[in-house]
């Protein structure tokens, strides 16, 4: 997979800011390593094309953006994949273009993209737990929700959403934090996308994939000790144990009090065993 990190890298060196389109459908080839990427690039130049007929001449920012929206999501069916959310499918954008189905952040890739080809600002919004977007609007930003059909979200959902994912702490979230509703830039969306990919591959017990979704990440994050643990035990997994034992004794470096240190060292030792045998 060295080689398709090296073709994101290439993406993401190409553009400031880079083309989230094409970096995207780069992401997608974990799945489909023989994908090109022009026919899905021209899908989206299609789709905006339609959608400008539905944008009244002169328009707002807001106005623009909501016809936008109504277009994917009401005119070309974009919805929300409620049946089989953790389908690998769905965080890929062919897929996505394909099928008019995915998650949060793939169905804001359509629609960011889709207006960036009209001149329209939408950003994406990192929120806790269900990516969103931001659209301009005349009383200050709006966020829409592209799993619920580009619907607005308001303040006060916001809030209920954030108390559910807190649980028995809920209570203690009183107001939205600023944090939660700032813009995301293109390689936080690629890499949010990359770690669901991540979570998905490893509750599948895919370790090819998994390890090929770490790979294309180290491309946008530094090599954390967590990432680090978890491509060192992928490693091991597909016996790849050179690898393997380099990733794990540098997080045992970075982080030596870690609660699975002690399980880490172990593996270590067993790994340096087979690594001596080998040669």
């Amino acid at each position: 997979m060295t080689r398709l990190r090296d073709e994101l890298t290439a993406v993401l060196a190409a553009g400031d800011p880079p083309d989230l389109g094409r970096a995207a459908l780069t992401i997608a080839r974990i799945g489909y390593p023989e994908l090109e990427p022009d026919p899905y690039l021209a899908e989206l130049d299609a789709l905006a094309e339609a959608a400008a007929a539905r944008v009244p001449p002169g328009a707002p920012p807001e106005e623009a953006v909501r016809a936008v929206s109504t277009y994917l999501f009401r005119e070309r069916g974009f919805r929300g994949n409620e049946q089989d959310y953790y389908d690998p499918r769905n965080s890929f954008l062919n897929d996505v273009l394909i099928r008019r189905t995915g998650i949060p952040i793939t169905l804001a890739v359509v629609l960011i993209e889709t207006s960036a080809r009209l001149g329209l600002r939408v950003e994406g919004v990192g929120f806790p737990g269900h990516f969103l977007v931001r659209a301009p609007g005349e009383s200050g930003p709006v966020l829409l929700d592209p799993f619920a059909g580009g619907r607005p979200v308001p303040e006060p959902e916001l809030l209920t959403r954030l108390q559910a994912l807190a649980g028995s702490e809920a209570k203690k979230i009183t107001r939205v934090p600023p944090d939660a509703l700032e813009a995301t830039d293109t390689r936080a969306i690629l890499a949010r996308m990359l770690r669901n990919l991540l979570r998905i591959y490893l509750e599948r017990d895919d370790p090819r994939h998994a390890l090929d979704t770490v790979d294309l990440l180290s491309a946008l994050v530094p090599a954390s000790p967590e990432m680090l643990r978890v491509r060192g035990l992928l490693y091991d997994r597909l016996e790849c144990f050179a690898a393997a034992l380099q990733d794990l004794r540098t997080y045992l470096e970075l982080a030596p009090g870690a609660p699975d240190a002690p399980d880490v060292r172990a593996r270590v030792s067993r790994l340096a065993r087979a690594a001596a045998t080998l040669h």
